[in-house]
């Protein structure tokens, strides 16, 4: 028995590729064609369908892979907002193709799911700027992935993570409530709330589940009556397996609560929850756990082309049709406004030059924020855009 999975040496040898690119390497060796260069344009293809814009995300990890070789990289910062609508270049590869056409599949990989699940956290999170988000998801996906989901959900907008590998990779604490499967092997709640209480230091807020033996309510207050001021929230957890309307019972859970003196007990909602459910609870939940609808979001589609070849001791703009040939120079004017013009030509109406050199033959020459910088960079681009229209 194994894990299925690539090593950190697998992908950044090239070994984690389509055998295509290996072919394609073989025959320009053999044929001579090994010191041709190339610029290769990175850009998104597609956007799901409701989606105006997008967060570029993955930057870090498709650096680590692309500096195991000597090519230039000129790139959006991460974390950048950009339109679905005009085709921006992200990034542009510069150097030997055969230095990194293997490559491709990685770097690709590295952005489209990074960029999808940072865009999806970002919609999510500029519905409720007010509330708090973590995010719940790593059940759903393979555990390889675990660093680079909460890494791209935090980035995206989320105020917290579950994973306890956050803090070794993001330089963050995890956060968290409690299963039921607490409750049930006590099986008892209130015996449950108290061991967690008496247990976890007291830096780990008190957050009681309440859905597990009886009515919402009823354990709400039960709660509550148990841990007194150091409650700190009540958690509502898979509304799917519960007869009746999600809002009606938070509604219900919230109104008792106050009515009895509880107002301090913030409102948790968990399970299953994604655009349509966060509008629809906003003015009612303090938090939002979030995890399956970000982790397994619709794809944003990147693709990779190259738009020139050095010729005769001069870039030859050239590509396949459909896609504009020569590289070029990202300008933008706002958030959601840019202009593209053509390699070495100046910009009319936008001056802000965001295609930055970050590799130089392989070596970073630039400094890379943090996540939580990029997250902050985020959030002040999501201030600028309109609410998006939920589609789930």
């Amino acid at each position: 028995m194994k894990l299925y999975i690539a090593s950190s040496d697998d992908i950044l040898s090239g070994s984690a590729t389509d055998i295509y690119f290996l072919r394609t390497k073989e025959i320009l060796i053999k044929k001579g064609l090994s010191d041709v260069a190339v610029r290769m344009e990175v850009h998104i293809n597609g956007v799901p369908r409701g989606y105006d814009w997008a967060i570029y995300s993955g930057l870090e990890e498709a650096l680590a892979i692309l500096s195991q070789r000597p090519v230039t990289v000129y790139s959006l910062p991460e974390g950048t907002l950009v339109p679905s609508t005009f085709p921006i270049p992200l990034m542009i590869i510069e150097g030997e193709y055969v230095d990194f056409v293997e490559l491709e599949t990685a770097v690709l990989g590295v952005l489209r799911h990074a960029t999808s699940v940072a865009t999806k956290a970002a919609r999510i999170k500029r519905l409720a700027m007010d509330r708090r988000f973590i995010f719940f998801g790593l059940r759903s996906a393979h555990p390889a992935l675990a660093p680079m989901l909460d890494r791209s959900a935090f980035i995206g907008g989320l105020d917290a993570v579950s994973g306890v590998l956050s803090e070794k990779f993001l330089g963050i604490k995890p956060s968290g409530t409690m299963p039921h499967a607490l409750i049930v092997v006590f099986g008892d709640n209130v015996k449950a709330w108290k061991a967690f209480d008496e247990v976890m230091p007291n830096d780990v807020p008190r957050i009681a589940l309440v859905d597990t033996f009886e009515d919402e309510r009823l354990e709400a207050v039960k709660a509550a009556e148990t841990l007194g001021s150091k409650l700190y929230g009540i958690r509502l957890d898979t509304p799917s397996s519960r007869r009746g309307n999600f809002r009606e019972i938070i509604m219900e859970v919230r109104w008792t609560l106050d009515l009895l003196g509880y107002k301090h007990v913030k409102i948790v909602a968990s399970g299953g929850l994604n655009e349509k459910s966060v509008l629809q609870l906003r003015d009612l939940v303090d938090i939002f756990g979030v995890g399956t609808s970000i982790a397994f979001p619709p794809p944003v589609d990147i693709g990779a082309d190259i738009v020139e070849v050095y010729r005769d001791g001069r870039w030859v703009p050239i590509s396949k049709r459909g896609k504009l040939p020569g590289a070029k120079k990202v300008y933008r004017c706002s958030t959601l406004e840019y202009e593209v013009v053509p390699w070495g030509s100046n910009p009319k109406k936008c001056y802000e030059d965001v295609l930055e050199l970050y590799l130089d033959k392989g070596r970073l020459v630039k400094e890379l924020p943090s996540p939580s910088s990029i997250r902050e960079y985020v959030l002040r681009q999501l201030k600028e855009v309109p609410e998006p229209t939920p589609i789930d």
